[in-house]
């Protein structure tokens, strides 16, 4: 489900994800505020520059932060994670609003979906990959 007619204000989804964060996006046209889980983006996020800058990149980058308003559910990971996970999730949606904006978004990175995640540790070892200390005798 891409859009909705909600007021008569069309709605845009998206979803990011990165790491073992999930967030849902919804791009509404406004006055650019930010709310993640019902709080200001700003307090949510810790009023950390460098995850306010990581979120708003795909808006700034196309020159709309002050056209729409962001609505996000998040959850999962840390604050690094979720950050990340939200901008994929903004960058998803502006493609939906208007599709000339992907290539603007691809060739800046903001549609590229960050596959590291954790690895699972094995048996026999103390770590994914970390091996108990090998003692000769």
């Amino acid at each position: 489900m891409t859009t909705i007619l909600q007021n008569s204000k069309i709605t845009y989804f998206g979803t990011g994800r990165r790491k073992t964060s999930i967030a849902r996006v919804r791009l509404v046209p406004g006055s650019g505020k930010l709310i993640i889980n019902g709080f200001p983006g700003e307090s949510y996020l810790q009023f950390s520059p460098n995850y306010l800058r990581i979120s708003y990149g795909p808006l700034k980058t196309l020159g709309l932060v002050k056209e729409y308003d962001i609505y996000v559910q998040t959850e999962g990971g840390g604050l690094t994670g979720q950050a990340d996970a939200i901008r994929l999730g903004i960058a998803r949606a502006l493609c939906r609003i208007n599709p000339n904006n992907r290539k603007a978004l691809k060739s800046e990175g903001f549609l590229t979906r960050d596959a590291r995640i954790k690895e699972r540790k094995k048996y026999g070892l103390r770590k994914a990959r970390k091996a108990p200390q090998y003692s000769k005798r």
